[in-house]
């Protein structure tokens, strides 16, 4: 009876968690989307408050630089933090979801290219 009732919570938190996670991937994606939208019709990068999402959502132009983050703007994303760059060079017009490493830690992140090849994203 112990492990059936153990059984039952292990299946009951995991889909908790499955869940908790789709609605955060979901609310990440609406807001990347968003981003993308407001600059393809014609709002600047750094119109965007740094902190005027949840999780944050940052900019990136196609060097590196980061024109729009809660702590790092004017930081060029290469010199602070390769693994994350390179994750993002897989951004699409379409978005695209990257894993990457970060202090020992899996992230995922959202990440889609604007018309004039910035990119927006954002994770957990």
């Amino acid at each position: 009876m112990k492990r059936l009732l153990v059984l039952v919570s292990l299946v009951a938190l995991t889909l908790f968690v499955t869940h908790a996670f789709a609605a955060d991937r979901e609310a990440i994606s609406k807001n990347v989307d968003e981003i993308v939208a407001g600059i393809d019709g014609g709002k600047a990068a750094t119109d965007y408050a740094p902190d005027a999402y949840t999780p944050y959502a940052f900019i990136m132009d196609a060097n590196g630089m980061l024109l729009v983050h809660p702590k790092l703007t004017g930081k060029d994303l290469k010199e602070v933090a390769m693994p994350i760059y390179e994750a993002l060079q897989a951004a699409t017009p379409e978005g695209v979801w990257v894993k990457y490493q970060w202090d020992g830690k899996e992230k995922n992140t959202y990440a889609k290219k604007t018309k004039s090849n910035l990119t927006v994203a954002s994770g957990y």
